[in-house]
């Protein structure tokens, strides 16, 4: 009973503060919350020198799917979504990836908001600025619910 009262909690408790509705995610002059994360910190726009694009599509696939950048680099990546549904591009280990995958497939309408992830809509592009100061391998996926589940991940190299 005490194990079905907390997943509910935490049931309700991710219910009311994430939705993956069609409005966009986050405020635009909203300052970037800035957290150490394995995989990096949110970058500054201003130190940014290469733009990777990109491509989300239906086929569950992004175009790259294996990125290398280099140890303290920050980078703009401008996601494209050029479906017909929403996709995301979402930063991180796999680790954290297949668990917030899970969690999205129990709740499909989960908001997350957070500088390592775009939400972007059919016809849409999305930006985020990123400095990978942790060299290693790292993941990308769309974590929309069964989006994850069919293969649309991808794979961030940080070379030392």
């Amino acid at each position: 009973m005490k194990a079905s009262f907390i997943a509910l909690s935490l049931a309700l408790a991710v219910g009311s503060v994430w939705s993956h509705g069609k409005e966009p995610h986050g405020k635009p002059d909203a300052p970037v919350r800035k957290e150490q994360k394995a995989w990096g910190i949110a970058g500054d726009a201003k130190a940014a020198k290469r733009t990777i694009e990109v491509g989300m599509t239906d086929s569950m696939r992004f175009n790259p799917d294996r990125i290398q950048v280099k140890l303290g680099e920050t980078v703009r990546f401008v996601v494209r979504n050029s479906g017909k549904v929403m996709h995301e591009f979402v930063i991180g280990t796999k680790k954290e990836l297949d668990e917030h995958a899970a969690m999205m497939a129990k709740f499909p309408d989960m908001e997350h908001d957070e500088p390592y992830m775009a939400h972007v809509e059919p016809g849409k592009a999305g930006e985020i600025v990123w400095t990978f100061n942790r060299a290693g391998d790292f993941d990308f996926a769309c974590l929309i619910a069964g989006h994850y589940q069919a293969g649309m991940v991808g794979r961030i190299q940080v070379l030392k």
